[in-house]
């Protein structure tokens, strides 16, 4: 997949048409735009395409006579798949995907694109190739996610690895037929489920005949194979090796109901991101990592940046940002609209601060809410007590680990407004707490261990 990164208008500017509705409303400083130009060349060329064809065949032959090979039914209903792509834990971005270049129903080429919603979200080549699957791209940041095995590929459905590859180059920046690192995996029912493009020494230590669960990990995206930036591109054929498309649609021929367990909206808007930093992002040159300049912590009344990350931004919407005191009071609240439609878009806002604590920055578009926690000033947190003392995973859903050298006897939940709002305590050490029944949100964590040793860290509830 080719992608041009196109930065717009990054400059200091005034929006005049930015609706305030509290005093200390942010400057907007920068914007950028990421565009996803047509490609070239297929996915995965037809050398490679035969060569994958082979494997797949000398390995059922292979997992057959050694008795290895699952039973296939079929006359079994179809897999209903789950969305390949998830976040690894540990990373708390809202959301870390956008899915471009859909399936190609028209055969005739070139320029002559039509996806199962009828419009032209695919690719077609001059050489007579259809895209054949769906490419899921991370964002933001793509080159950076890869390298902190942000955006993880998992299955979509319960299956047997019938191909596995891993060890080539994962950092391609053209179509050069080189190898790629990823997936096959056959369904009870015979239908197969493509995952390429993978991070290299990232494919999962199962082996050729393993059965993988939904919802399992695979590997991490990369841009292994024909490809120009990490992304994962997913296709799925039937029992009788028919290209599927999964989507139910009006231009689909392939299927008459979805393959998905829940399918998403061709548009899905939504905010992919907050952040603070302390300078604007820099996107580099393929295969470069970018600077994002990432903050969390600053001093009071120094300026910082606000950064909001979009995906399938419509023309005539807002999105409404809020940035919220310590002490739960509204510091800026204000509605920022956009003119254009725009697949991959930031916005860089200026900021300050008149307290100390923890901030809260948010971000709401077409029903959907991203929040972030940022710290001004000292909030008198020992960092230098009970080395070697980290819990995980963070943000947590219903339950958090400790992993500590000491013997941890007592933790303490505290809320933003410094209320104490549960505590446990076990003289033979305490290595995991259920937290299920806190809200959503960030509480400090306050542990401390039996010779009265004690760290606080910060938890986010999801």
């Amino acid at each position: 997949m080719k992608i041009k990164q196109l930065i717009l208008g990054l400059a200091i500017m005034v929006i005049s048409n930015t609706i305030s509705v509290a005093q200390n409303t942010p400057t907007l400083v920068a914007k950028g735009s990421i565009a996803i130009p047509k490609i070239t060349e297929p996915c995965l060329s037809n050398s490679a395409r035969e060569a994958l064809e082979s494997s797949i065949k000398n390995n059922i032959e292979y997992l057959h006579k050694s008795g290895k090979l699952q039973p296939i039914n079929k006359k079994a209903a179809h897999p209903l798949f789950d969305w390949p792509v998830t976040q690894a834990n540990g990373f708390n971005y809202n959301s870390i995907w956008i899915p471009y270049n859909y399936v190609d129903h028209d055969p005739d080429y070139p320029n002559r694109e039509l996806d199962f919603y009828c419009g032209r979200r695919t690719y077609d080549t001059p050489q007579g190739y259809n895209h054949s699957g769906t490419d899921i791209v991370p964002w933001p940041f793509w080159w950076k996610q890869m390298e902190r095995n942000q955006a993880v590929n998992i299955a979509a459905a319960d299956g047997q690895i019938i191909v596995k590859q891993d060890g080539a180059f994962d950092r391609n920046c053209a179509f050069n037929n080189s190898q790629w690192n990823g997936i096959v995996l056959q369904h009870s029912d015979g239908s197969r489920s493509y995952y390429f493009h993978m991070k290299n020494g990232s494919v999962t230590t199962k082996e050729v005949g393993d059965w993988v669960t939904k919802g399992e990990y695979l590997g991490v995206i990369g841009s292994s194979g024909n490809s120009n930036v990490p992304h994962l591109h997913f296709e799925v054929k039937d029992s009788s090796g028919i290209l599927i498309d999964p989507y139910e649609g009006a231009c689909n021929p392939t299927a008459n109901e979805s393959w998905w367990s829940s399918q998403k909206p061709y548009l899905n808007p939504a905010v992919m991101a907050v952040l603070t930093h302390d300078d604007f992002p820099i996107f580099r040159d393929c295969p470069q990592v970018e600077t994002t300049n990432e903050k969390n912590e600053f001093e009071i009344r120094v300026p910082y940046y606000l950064g909001v990350y979009i995906r399938d931004q419509r023309r005539n919407t807002s999105v409404e940002l809020k940035v919220i005191r310590p002490d739960n009071s509204s510091f800026s609240q204000w509605i920022f609209p956009f003119s254009l439609n725009d697949v991959l878009s930031y916005y860089i806002f200026s900021g300050n601060s008149d307290m100390e604590g923890v901030w809260r920055f948010e971000a709401t578009y077409e029903g959907n809410t991203a929040v972030h926690y940022y710290t001004v000033g000292q909030l008198g947190i020992s960092e230098n007590e009970l080395t070697n003392t980290k819990i995980f995973p963070n943000p947590a859903t219903s339950e958090v680990n400790i992993l500590s050298d000491h013997t941890i006897t007592k933790v303490t939940f505290i809320d933003l407004l410094g209320r104490i709002i549960f505590e446990k305590k076990a003289d033979n050490g305490l290595k995991n707490i259920n937290v299920s029944s806190l809200s959503k949100g960030l509480y400090f964590m306050t542990l401390t261990s039996i010779d009265q040793q004690s760290k606080t860290l910060k938890m986010i509830k999801e």
